[in-house]
């Protein structure tokens, strides 16, 4: 992506596909945001990035748009095709729940992405809130927008945390790829566990529930075993709120040292695999 001095959209009513796409923009090149149409000249700039308009999707000349794709063409909108530039779709994909729908909606309206989505039409509505509202309404009021305008830096900031959180999740996922080993418990069910290392992350647990997914592991997995941030030990947790797992069982073990009264979860003192084994067929209901 190369930094521009303007990037353009359109004018008027403005949609979170255009929104989130000048967001990206700003996190990689914070330059002011017009609204307006594009003259021929400024299509033809690669230091004008024009989004959602202009009728061309031509990355090398920074041109986003999606609207002269033909009508049976995969939905995909602005938000999608600069995400594609940044080589950072097929994660957002993966990690980001909202982006599809987005781009359904976007491409093919209400009434279809409900129906893709297998729900009623009004479910859609409810799912709006005054952030959506108030921060959408107040971009399309604009004309210009750049540094220190309140929109304007609120939306660097979104595109910052966006492209933040796609990448620190990608980086967490290869680690866990590297290190988590699997576990096979004598019911047949699995156990995913993070060992011990001389590199923990501060927040041992973050993207395991991604990993089974990644993995295809959901049907079998029944619990998350990580080291213990606050001790020495481990802690045993539930994974997608396992119904044939209570880890409040284990109240009076010796070296279990935390067990929660709903039973999602519990910490040991314990180390070994066969111990943690043990406490997990204990917890079994």
């Amino acid at each position: 992506m190369k930094n521009v001095k303007s990037i353009l959209t359109h004018p008027g009513g403005a949609h979170k596909d255009d929104f989130l796409a000048c967001c990206l923009m700003l996190a990689t090149s914070p330059a002011p945001i017009v609204r307006r149409e594009p003259t021929a000249e400024e299509l033809e700039d690669p230091l004008v990035c024009v989004i959602d308009i202009g009728g061309r999707h031509e990355p090398e000349l920074m041109n986003f748009d999606h609207h002269q794709l033909p009508r049976d063409h995969e939905p995909t909108c602005s938000i999608s095709l600069i995400l594609k530039a940044l080589g950072h779709y097929e994660d957002a994909k993966k990690f980001c729940e909202w982006l599809e729908p987005t781009e359904w909606f976007d491409c093919r309206g209400p009434v279809k992405t409900a129906e893709w989505l297998e729900v009623d039409r009004d479910v859609l509505n409810k799912l709006n809130s005054p952030i959506d509202v108030t921060v959408l309404r107040r971009f399309a009021y604009t004309e210009f927008l750049g540094p220190r305008d309140t929109i304007w830096e609120l939306m660097k900031m979104i595109g910052e945390d966006l492209l933040n959180y796609i990448r620190s999740l990608r980086e967490r996922l290869d680690y866990l790829m590297r290190t988590c080993e699997i576990w096979d418990m004598p019911d047949g069910k699995k156990v995913v566990v993070l060992p011990k290392s001389d590199n923990m992350p501060s927040e041992p647990s973050l993207g395991m529930g991604r990993f089974v997914e990644m993995k295809g592991l959901c049907e079998q997995v029944i619990a998350l075993v990580y080291p213990d941030r606050r001790g020495s030990g481990y802690a045993l947790s539930r994974y997608n709120d396992c119904a044939g797992l209570d880890f409040s069982l284990l109240e009076g073990e010796s070296d279990v040292l935390f067990c929660h009264t709903q039973g999602f979860l519990a910490k040991t003192a314990a180390t070994s695999n066969e111990r943690i084994v043990e406490l997990i067929t204990k917890a079994c209901i």
